[in-house]
C-alpha cells in the first residue's frame, strides 16, 4: 500500500513538469482538430437525427409537453445537442486514451526511469507492436462492453458506476502493460499483472472517476451551446491531463515493484547459495562438501610433495 501512496503522489508532482505540460499538449491539438473537422462536417447532421429520432417517441414527446406546460420549452432545443455531446464524449475519451498510449505513455515511461531508476535493467519485453495490439484489442473490448452497457445508462445509479469502471478497466490494461512494456521481461510483466491485479485495477478505476470530472463543463456546453466550442477544448485538455497522470501513476507503481522483485531475488539467489550444508554432512568439519555454488577457497600455491619435501 506504501507503494501505491507514494507512486501517487509522485505522479502528482510530476504533472507539474514542464516536459509533462508539453507532452499533455500534443494530444490536445489533434483532438481539437479532429472535434472541429468531425463539428464541422457531421454537427448539424447529428443534431438533425437526434431530434427527428427523438419526436418519433411517445414518451419524449409527452416529457416536452410537460416542459411547455411549466414554461421550459426552451429546452426541448437544448436536449438534442446535449444527447449528441453525451454520445460524443466516449469517443474523444477513446481517442484521448489512444493517444496518449501511442504518443505520451513512452515518454512519461522514460522520464520516470531516467530520473528515477536509471540503473533498473531494460529487458523489454514488450514491443512497440505488442502494445498496440494489446491497447487496439483492449479498447475493442472496452467498447463493446460500453455499448452493451449504454441501455442501463438510463438507470441514474448505473450512470455514475457504469462508465468509470470501464474506463479504469480499459486504463489499467492499456498503462500496466505500456509501463513495464520496456524494462520488464515478458515473464516479469506477467507476473506482476498477476500478483498486483487488484491494486492495478483500483489505480484505473480511481483514474476513471477522475476522468469523470470534466462532465461538468460537458454539461455546461449543453446549456450555454454558444459556449461550446471554448469548453470542448478545455475539457479534453483535462481528459489528457488525467491520462498523464495515470500513465506517471503506473509508471511509477510498476517500476517501483519491478525493482523490488528483481531485489528480492536477488536476496533469494543469495540465501540458495550460502544454504546450509545438505543434511548429514559438517558444515566445518574436514571433508564438508560447500552446498553447490558456496565459493571456495583458492588452493595454496606451493603444496607440499607426497614425499613430504617443497617443491622446487
Amino acid at each position: 500500500m506504501s507503494l501505491l501512496f507514494d507512486a501517487f503522489w509522485r505522479a502528482v508532482a510530476y504533472c507539474l513538469h514542464p516536459r509533462v505540460i508539453a507532452f499533455s499538449l500534443l494530444p490536445l491539438l489533434l483532438m481539437v482538430v479532429l472535434s472541429f473537422a468531425l463539428g464541422y462536417f457531421f454537427w448539424d447532421a447529428a443534431v438533425a437525427s437526434v431530434m427527428e429520432g427523438l419526436q418519433s417517441l411517445a414518451l419524449v414527446q409527452a416529457f416536452f409537453g410537460w416542459l411547455e406546460r411549466i414554461g421550459m420549452e426552451g429546452l426541448r432545443t437544448v436536449l438534442a445537442p446535449l444527447l449528441v455531446l453525451m454520445l460524443a464524449t466516449p469517443l474523444i475519451v477513446l481517442g484521448c486514451l489512444l493517444l496518449v498510449a501511442v504518443f505520451m505513455t513512452p515518454a512519461m515511461v522514460s522520464l520516470v526511469g531516467r530520473r528515477r531508476f536509471p540503473g533498473l535493467e531494460k529487458k523489454r519485453g514488450g514491443s512497440l507492436m505488442a502494445s498496440i495490439l494489446w491497447s487496439f484489442g483492449s479498447t475493442l473490448l472496452a467498447v463493446v462492453v460500453l455499448v452493451l452497457s449504454v441501455p442501463l445508462w438510463l438507470i441514474p445509479p448505473l450512470v455514475l458506476i457504469l462508465p468509470p469502471l470501464i474506463w479504469g478497466w480499459l486504463t489499467y490494461r492499456v498503462f500496466a502493460f505500456d509501463a513495464l512494456a520496456e524494462h520488464a521481461s515478458a515473464d516479469e510483466r506477467q507476473r506482476i499483472l498477476k500478483e498486483h491485479r487488484s491494486t492495478l485495477l483500483v489505480m484505473g478505476i480511481l483514474t476513471g472517476y477522475l476522468g469523470a470530472a470534466p462532465s461538468l463543463l460537458w454539461a455546461s456546453g449543453a446549456l450555454f451551446i454558444a459556449l461550446a466550442p471554448l469548453l470542448v477544448p478545455v475539457a479534453i485538455w483535462i481528459y489528457t491531463l488525467v491520462f498523464a497522470f495515470a500513465s506517471l501513476w503506473f509508471a511509477h507503481y510498476g517500476l517501483a515493484v519491478l525493482q523490488k522483485m528483481r531485489a528480492d531475488r536477488g536476496i533469494e539467489v543469495l540465501d540458495a547459495v550460502w544454504r546450509e550444508p545438505a543434511a548429514g554432512q559438517s558444515g566445518t568439519g574436514a571433508g564438508a562438501v560447500p552446498a553447490e555454488g558456496t565459493p571456495r577457497l583458492p588452493e595454496p600455491e606451493n603444496k607440499p610433495s607426497r614425499d613430504g619435501h617443497e617443491p622446487a
